[in-house]
């Protein structure tokens, strides 16, 4: 049973190429913090390592998940699928752990319509421009110009589902996108002050689907 001494759940969603994996991995190395490991059916990107970047299975292996209920969330996202384990997250938040998530809008709705008795905190990552985020998109190991232009047909769609979010965090700047989170987390988790301005977000989220 859920106690006061639960961990938190904390999901990280964006547009591909905005920066959630980087700084879910820079929030996972703050005390109590640990990352929910997915499951995932595409192929290791270069320095990726099995049962620590994400678990590595065929889709038979997936299916098979799927059809004996042990996810607490699952996606296709661009081809391939994605998912996290419900047990291993839930045995991190009853020893005091908050749990980060780095999932897409997908997994982050299934986990709220889950609607379980722990603390949820969600942010949307968003890029400064759409400038910007196609040439991080470029810089990837895709050095076909046509997936990055793939992804930033993706990115018009995904971004309107920021208003499902408690909060949206631009990413202009790695250190400083990391710490407004950073306090944003812990203002939740304390019920202190949170800084925050839901004006300059929505005329933000204008720009970038104009």
């Amino acid at each position: 049973m859920p106690s006061e001494n639960d961990g938190v759940m904390i999901v990280l969603s964006s547009p591909s190429g905005a920066g959630k994996t980087t700084l879910v991995k820079m929030l996972s190395e703050k005390d109590n913090y640990e990352t929910s490991i997915s499951h995932t059916t595409r192929q290791p990107r270069p320095n990726e390592v099995n049962d620590k970047d994400y678990y590595f299975v065929n889709e038979n292996e997936f299916n098979r998940l799927i059809k004996n209920q042990e996810f607490l969330e699952y996606a296709k996202v661009f081809s391939n699928f994605y998912g996290t384990t419900r047990t291993p997250v839930i045995d991190k938040l009853n020893k005091g752990k908050n749990v980060l998530f780095d999932i897409d809008w997908q997994g982050a709705d299934q986990i709220k319509n889950k609607k379980l008795d722990y603390k949820l905190i969600t942010f949307f990552i968003l890029p400064p421009s759409k400038e910007v985020l196609f040439e991080r998109l470029s810089n990837r190991d895709m050095k076909d110009k046509l997936i990055a232009e793939e992804r930033m047909k993706q990115f018009g769609r995904d971004v309107l589902h920021w208003i499902n979010y408690d909060y949206v965090v631009i990413n202009d700047e790695l250190k400083s996108c990391y710490s407004k989170i950073s306090n944003l987390i812990n203002a939740e988790i304390f019920d202190g002050s949170k800084d925050y301005d839901l004006e300059y977000i929505r005329n933000h989220v204008e720009k970038l689907t104009s």
